[in-house]
């Protein structure tokens, strides 16, 4: 058996635990509480729907949502671009205008906003600007893709995210039977992308009955191959061969193509009579 003074510092020990246990727990509350007085307030609007009992779902808010509808302007269209495999598929974008400060926002639902998409917005707005006069540091301005962005990576959304821009800060409508693949300069003239046909073939299974594409790209050339043999001898010996073929967009896509060299040429067949 343990004498009394094992046992006594034993209880001493204990106690001893217990109290700085206690002041530990003190203290991390104390600056909890401290520390959430002195640290700026930040507020994440969200709408939320329950679904059953104790379960809640929630989704950020669209920006018309959080301004008078009344002092925005809005312009959706369909960007034409090839997935992964090289298939011809359509994303829309939906661009929407306020008044502002001059930022350029993505909808916070999708985040996978490549870089090239991001050059392509950041260019869409200067060219809009300069072709409309209007000073876009008095706009916010919020892009948002229906889709997994990767599939409009790379420049080719540029003329189609321009015009977008233009109608939205225009507070104008686009026609939703025409839609257009090129990327944009600074100066506003329209470059060449590849692709095009599938892009085409996209546009029109999107519904699209006039399709724009860069100048000199409605006719393309491309690559196919195919076996060749020929008898050496006793052996028949082939190869494959690569050659070319000269493709007419509008014949192969089914729909009517033109040529437009700048946004404001895209503009006249694009933006819609209201």
């Amino acid at each position: 058996m343990k004498d009394y003074w094992h046992l006594h510092r034993e209880r001493k020990t204990w106690k001893s635990n217990v109290v700085i246990v206690l002041l530990l727990v003190i203290a991390l509350f104390s600056g909890i509480t401290i520390g959430s007085l002195l640290s700026p307030r930040v507020t994440v609007v969200y709408n939320t729907t329950s679904a059953e009992e104790n379960t809640v779902y929630m989704k950020p808010v669209f920006y018309d949502e959080l301004t008078d509808s009344r002092l925005s302007s809005f312009a959706s269209v369909v960007i034409p671009a090839v997935d992964s495999d090289g298939n011809g598929i359509t994303t829309e974008m939906f661009v929407q205008a306020f008044p502002g400060s001059g930022r350029i926002l993505t909808n916070i639902d999708r985040l996978l906003f490549w870089v090239d998409t991001q050059n392509s917005i950041r260019r869409a707005t200067q060219v809009a600007e300069n072709l409309t006069g209007v000073n876009i540091t008095e706009y916010d301005i919020v892009y948002t893709i229906q889709a997994n962005a990767s599939v409009i990576g790379g420049p080719s959304a540029g003329a189609a995210i321009t015009v977008a821009t233009i109608a939205a800060i225009m507070n104008r409508t686009l026609n939703e039977s025409v839609m257009i693949t090129g990327s944009v300069n600074h100066d506003g003239s329209i470059g060449p992308v590849g692709n095009v046909v599938e892009k085409a073939v996209a546009s029109r299974e999107a519904g699209a009955q006039l399709f724009l594409v860069p100048m000199t790209q409605s006719t393309e050339v491309t690559y196919r191959t195919r076996e060749y043999c020929e008898k050496i001898g006793w052996i028949d010996f082939c190869t494959t061969e690569t050659y070319p073929v000269k493709v007419d967009i509008e014949k192969e896509a089914g729909l009517r193509v033109e040529e437009v060299m700048n946004i404001e040429e895209a503009l006249e067949y694009m933006l819609a009579g209201d």
